[in-house]
């Protein structure tokens, strides 16, 4: 497959519009190679619209995008043989088997004597007992796995997952992060849209909030939480209700029980020495870190 740069995906001024209606406004970044990116956002912010421009489904109404380099509406046949892509939608490919949608999709894009690949995929996504079983009569769950399979059956350099785990089971959930985790170890490139930040902050080396069509801001999952975020600090000490504590970073006080929050820049020996209390004093301390929740609160001022 050619390759004409090693940047896996570039947006520059990405607009997209429905008449009078902008969906996409103006978007740009850059993937890392080899990372997973998040681009989280509420419902209609724009991250379908986006993701329809890569792979052609939508013309974007001006800016451009590239993959590897190529531009996907120029350059349709290569880019497509880069990119696999997971729908939202399940698509029901009625009295055809698991094994024979994946052989089929081999040959869209020319990929011959794929049977070793095929059963790799059937084999890791759980799908291999039920490989002669009609489309149709699997569970949604069995049919989700069957749209990553046929996203990777090229074994394409960049992945783009739309909501890939909408409506299935933690335990189902779980072992397709593991697999993204992977893909991801083995040098693919990952985009990746999703509800559930949890799971985005542990998954997601980098991330992108959007907001009504708008990229608000963009890096680093960690380096984002800590900068938009603080922690959550519970100091108890020894049972004084007459104890006092004055401390800009106090929010509440029970006996001998404070809460504070402070900057992550703060350590918890600079809060204990500004509190000028004695450690001997102090029975416990529970620390709640800011989470990626809390941030795109911060950015968006709504929950996802």
């Amino acid at each position: 497959m050619d390759v004409k740069s090693n940047i896996p995906l570039k947006i520059n001024g990405l607009v997209k519009k429905y008449g009078s209606f902008t969906a996409v406004n103006d978007i740009s970044f850059e993937m890392n190679p080899g990372e997973i990116f998040g681009l989280l956002g509420p419902n209609g912010a724009g991250k379908t619209s986006l993701i329809s421009c890569l792979v052609t489904l939508q013309k974007p109404t001006s800016g451009d995008c590239e993959i590897f380099g190529l531009n996907p509406h120029e350059e349709q046949v290569a880019s497509k043989l880069l990119t696999g892509f997971v729908p939202q939608e399940i698509i029901n490919h009625g009295y055809f088997t698991i094994e024979e949608i994946l052989v089929f999709h081999s040959g869209f894009y020319q990929v011959w004597n794929n049977k070793e690949h095929i059963r790799y995929l059937l084999e890791r996504l759980g799908l291999w007992e039920h490989k002669d079983k009609k489309v149709k009569t699997l569970s949604g769950g069995m049919k989700r796995r069957l749209l990553i399979a046929k996203a990777l059956v090229h074994k394409p350099k960049l992945l783009l997952l739309d909501e890939p785990t909408a409506g299935v089971d933690v335990e189902l959930r779980n072992s397709l992060w593991d697999f993204v985790r992977e893909l991801r170890d083995g040098g693919m490139s990952i985009l990746l849209t999703t509800h559930y930040l949890e799971e985005a902050e542990i998954l997601c080396d980098r991330v992108g909030i959007i907001q009504k069509g708008q990229l608000r801001t963009v890096g680093p999952t960690r380096e984002l939480i800590e900068k938009l975020t603080e922690r959550k600090i519970k100091i108890i000490f020894q049972d004084k209700s007459d104890l006092k504590i004055s401390s800009s970073y106090l929010i509440s006080q029970q006996g001998g029980e404070a809460e504070f929050i402070v900057p992550h820049n703060l350590g918890l020996g600079q809060l204990i020495e500004g509190i000028g209390c004695d450690m001997k004093s102090i029975v416990d301390i529970k620390i709640e870190e800011g989470s990626l929740e809390d941030a795109f609160v911060r950015v968006l001022g709504e929950k996802p």
